[in-house]
């Protein structure tokens, strides 16, 4: 499916992949974000990489309004109301400057916590 805005010059179509990816890609550069969710299927969050950045996210445009699902994974230790504050700003300001259409909701879902992973240098119980 994809979004239209028109103007005088004529219409511009913008496919819902592409807003999803510019979503994603303004979620993950905040600090704390360890990556996209593509959900619990199955009891497990899987983690992706930068190779399907429109994973994680789910486009709804009704009326010329954007409504964004962002399913997160996040990093241990971060403050989940504050990280997911400076998304919903980040995303909505990304995506209304580059799709000149307005953002009506972004919805935050934590799927996982990701923990450091232990090091050969730390100290194991004898």
């Amino acid at each position: 499916m994809q979004s239209d805005i028109n103007n005088a010059a004529g219409e511009v179509h913008i496919a819902e992949e592409v807003i999803a990816t510019i979503a994603s890609i303004s979620a993950t550069s905040v600090k704390g974000v360890a990556g996209m969710s593509s959900g619990l299927t199955g009891g497990f969050a899987e983690a992706l990489g930068k190779k399907n950045l429109s994973k994680g996210v789910k486009v709804e445009v009704k009326d010329k309004m954007i409504t964004l699902h962002l399913n997160l994974i996040v990093d241990y230790g971060c403050k989940i109301p504050d990280i997911s504050w400076k998304i919903q700003d980040r995303v909505k300001a990304m995506v209304e400057n580059m799709t000149a259409m307005k953002v009506r909701q972004v919805n935050v879902h934590v799927q996982a916590v990701k923990f450091p992973e232990e090091t050969d240098e730390s100290p194991k119980e004898e």
